[in-house]
């Protein structure tokens, strides 16, 4: 969301006047604006991980015009990341009954949804397949997502039975094991079952 977005009202009611009605009402402060001079206000959000991280918040509402859309209602947020590991986010929701922590949290949550489909973009060839018909389209979404779950089924499983084997490059040190370690491991297992010693 761009910090310096313009922002206006709701047009104002037309009361018996002739003529094509605004589209817009005035324009409000842009967001970058209201957040130099408003006060921050302090919560505790649902945070990256499922962790919990105290974030300043500013908050505002108005509408954003969109083309063949007209107005559509906004809240903005500011995030102030506190303990300083995060840059200053603005963040917009076109539902504008839900309060600012609960837009932070939404958004946070949907990470995890983001980080799977990067995996299976980049390990399983999500967006390589050449679909012509209908059915196959539809088929291969969800087969790749369920070949995703299996292996992370799988390694877990691996992992409980000690049989995973991670292999790391002296140069460099993994905090978290990530999928490519994950799917490395199933495939070593796999062509261990297909092709046994004599």
């Amino acid at each position: 969301f761009n910090p310096k977005a313009n922002i206006c009202a709701a047009p104002p009611v037309r009361h018996g006047k002739a003529g094509r009605p605004r589209c817009r009402g005035r324009k409000l402060a842009a967001p970058k604006t209201v957040v130099a001079k408003a006060k921050r206000r302090r919560y505790a959000v649902n945070w990256y991980g499922g962790q919990t991280r105290r974030v300043e918040l500013v908050s505002g509402e108005g509408h954003w015009y969109r083309a063949g859309r007209g107005l559509v209602p906004i809240r903005w947020v500011f995030v102030h990341d506190v303990e300083g590991t995060h840059r200053d986010e603005y963040f917009y929701c076109t539902d504008p009954t839900l309060r600012p922590d609960q837009i932070v949290s939404l958004f946070t949550t949907r990470w995890s949804i983001e980080v799977t489909f990067q995996e299976v973009r980049t390990h399983l060839g999500f967006n390589t397949p050449r679909n012509w018909s209908a059915k196959s389209v539809l088929r291969t979404g969800p087969c790749l997502l369920g070949l995703f779950s299996v292996v992370c089924l799988m390694f877990e499983r691996m992992t409980r039975q000690s049989r995973a084997v991670i292999r790391s490059n002296p140069w460099y040190h993994k905090k978290e094991i990530t999928f490519s370690d994950a799917i490395t491991a199933v495939r070593r297992i796999c062509w261990q079952e297909v092709f046994q010693h004599p």
